[in-house]
């Protein structure tokens, strides 16, 4: 078993809190991504668990042992980070090798551990070259087969793919993926991008200043975000909000427009409210929908994204289909039934 459980953590820098309360569940072989914006204490997290901050408050426990005093190198974890962090001077096998050496393992042993490990990460033919003759790509994997050497309960990435290029993290994305599922090993893994959160996690945990915002499925939170942050910073393009008041036949905006919506409306208030659509479940309909300009036109190549000016408030719809539309032009939009969201004006969805 390696499972790994945070209770009421929290971390002070002086008397300046920035994490406050945090409460984790991560089963054995859950593949686990902590994402949010930067300066969240996504990497203050992780590096607690690693042993590499200390702990103000609260216990992290590792198959229930507590490590909270516990030195990085007695948690039996292994740390991937965002720089590679290799010895220059050592060749592939040896950077891989290094801290087997260290704990006094034999030479034979080493080699066998380190083979598995490059043919694992298809590194065999690298393995007497140095790090300044590989690539990004290769230098990453080698940082994984040194972790993987080690057979740690639990493997920590931190923001591993952040110096990669676009293409090269979509490859990269699919190799720690698939080792994942290979190894079926405990992994906590840190990004600030949610493609990375929602294409490779068992689990997401959203953060936001320091405390956990959700926790769930990347579908689970997609599709039910708790609250706005949470809705907002999943989904590319971003989930679309528009402000209004709630009336029988659907949402007065600021303009007194009424937009309707063909959804069940949480209890009527006088309190503005905003509803949430994400683009892509917006359509085109002939009539009887909202009147917006279109403001520009994207195209991806499977996709069009439109930026649309819907009653003074601006959206992005996204289109599977090739629109014959021009800036300027006025279409009829409407939402898909049953997939809109609405937030109170604490943020927290109703």
């Amino acid at each position: 078993m390696s499972t790994v459980q945070i209770r009421d953590l929290r971390k002070n820098y002086g008397v300046t809190p920035v994490i406050h309360g945090v409460d984790i569940d991560i089963a054995d072989g859950e593949f686990v991504i902590l994402v949010g914006p930067s300066g969240c204490g996504k990497s203050t997290l992780l590096r607690m668990i690693a042993g590499l901050e200390d702990v103000t408050r609260g216990t992290i426990a590792i198959d229930g042992r507590t490590v909270n005093n516990l030195e990085p190198k007695d948690r039996d974890i292994a740390m991937v980070f965002q720089n590679y962090a290799l010895y220059p001077q050592m060749t592939v096998a040896q950077n891989m090798g290094f801290a087997l050496e260290i704990q006094g393992i034999k030479r034979d042993e080493i080699k066998r551990k380190v083979d598995e490990a490059a043919a694992i990460l298809s590194l065999q033919s690298l393995l007497d070259r140095k790090p300044a003759q590989l690539s990004g790509g290769q230098r990453q994997r080698v940082a994984m087969g040194r972790a993987i050497v080690r057979q740690p309960k639990v493997f920590l990435f931190d923001e591993p793919l952040s110096n990669l290029d676009a293409k090269l993290r979509v490859q990269m994305r699919a190799e720690i993926k698939s080792l994942h599922q290979r190894l079926g090993t405990t992994i906590v893994y840190v990004t600030h991008d949610q493609i990375e959160a929602m294409t490779m996690a068992d689990k997401i945990v959203v953060m936001n200043g320091g405390r956990v915002e959700q926790v769930g499925s990347p579908l689970e939170l997609y599709d039910h975000p708790q609250n706005k942050f949470v809705a907002g910073f999943l989904g590319s393009p971003a989930m679309n909000f528009i402000s209004g008041t709630l009336i029988a036949e659907g949402m007065r905006l600021s303009d007194a427009t009424v937009l309707p919506l063909q959804q069940q409306l949480p209890q009527s208030s006088k309190d503005e409210v905003e509803f949430g659509i994400r683009p892509e479940h917006i359509e085109v309909v002939a009539e009887g929908g909202l009147s917006a300009r279109v403001l520009l036109i994207e195209p991806t190549g499977a996709e069009t994204h439109v930026v649309l000016d819907a009653a003074g408030q601006e959206i992005t719809a996204v289109f599977r289909d090739r629109l014959a539309v021009a800036p300027g032009d006025i279409i009829q939009v409407a939402f898909s039934v049953g997939r809109g969201h609405f937030f109170g004006s604490d943020g927290n969805r109703l």
